[in-house]
């Protein structure tokens, strides 16, 4: 039962390597099929309803979610409960796809003559192609794979994988023919960093923030005071409405590395005269490429020229935008 650090990584190793051999053949069966399958579902006026059974039902619901989320309206349907009842799910426009590696198991046996009464096009993703759910097919996604990364060629692995890429290879054929963008990603995405990457802008997160500012002619006391009271690392330095430069904490300590007499030493003297600014309504992602690029910490935010904040790498990070 020991095994070896070095024997560990390599089980690892050659079942990945195992599934990359046996998924390769895939591409081959992306043919004219595929492309009317695709057709299909773009021209149909209802849902997907993608069903299955054990590890295939749960490939069907992941592709189920991805299809949801790039637009393509679709539900799962579990095969075993299709036969108990839920085959109500179903309406006279959705088109259904069935996925099974064997497409002879009981419950897909029963439920395909099912699915052809109800007149519904049925698309198979079938490791089969002599089955009879593929018999029943009106369209067939061939998934056959030469064999299971399980050593004892029984447990799903490559199988599933192969169901796996060929509904993502469905997905984003669909996106791509309704030139579906990410604007329109955003909208099934409102939640969570992914969202928050497609839709928060700068203005989102400047507008939570304190407003530092001080006037050329204030005194390093003041602009030390007021960094540290608004906590932003940072000062705009502002006359008359009009933005003149910007003081970093690191402009103060290298000041300070540099002389000890602070007398007579105003804003102006310490500022960075050029600025980096971004616009309000920039998508925060904008920001984080601008302040890695420039290796910087913080960013005055403006409304054409007006000054309305700042927004700091802190605030990236606390929205969960920074991997």
């Amino acid at each position: 039962m020991n095994k070896s650090i070095d024997e560990i990584i390599n089980f690892g190793k050659t079942t990945i390597q195992s599934e990359l051999d046996n998924v390769a053949d895939l591409i081959n069966f992306i043919d004219e099929t595929f492309a009317k399958v695709i057709l299909l579902i773009l021209e149909s006026n209802g849902r997907v309803v993608i069903t299955g059974i054990g590890k295939s039902a749960i490939i069907a619901q992941k592709i189920v979610a991805t299809l949801n989320s790039t637009g393509t309206p679709s539900i799962f349907m579990h095969a075993a409960d299709a036969i108990h009842g839920d085959l109500g799910i179903i309406q006279k426009d959705d088109v259904v796809i069935a996925i099974s590696k064997s497409g002879n198991t009981p419950e897909i046996k029963a439920l395909a003559p099912l699915l052809k009464q109800f007149g519904n096009k049925l698309i198979a993703i079938v490791g089969n192609i002599d089955s009879v759910l593929a018999n029943s097919a009106d369209f067939i996604l061939n998934t056959t794979v030469a064999k299971e990364a399980c050593p004892n060629n029984l447990a799903p692995t490559t199988s599933t994988t192969a169901q796996l890429l060929m509904g993502d290879a469905l997905a984003v054929a669909l996106l791509k023919c309704k030139d579906f963008s990410s604007s329109d990603f955003s909208k099934y995405h409102p939640g969570g960093a992914l969202g928050k990457r497609l839709y928060l802008t700068v203005r989102d997160l400047a507008t939570q923030n304190e407003q530092p500012a001080v006037q050329p002619n204030d005194t390093i006391q003041t602009v030390i005071v007021e960094i540290s009271k608004k906590r932003l690392g940072a000062t705009v330095v502002i006359d008359n409405g009009v933005i003149k430069g910007m003081i970093t904490d690191g402009d103060i300590r290298r000041l300070i590395e540099k002389t000890t007499d602070l007398k007579g030493i105003v804003a102006a003297d310490i500022m960075n005269g050029s600025p980096k600014t971004i616009e309000a309504d920039e998508l925060a992602m904008n920001a984080i490429e601008i302040m890695r690029d420039i290796k910087i910490s913080q960013m005055i935010v403006t409304d054409h020229s007006k000054y309305i904040g700042m927004v700091h790498i802190h605030d990236l990070n606390k929205e969960g935008l920074i991997a």
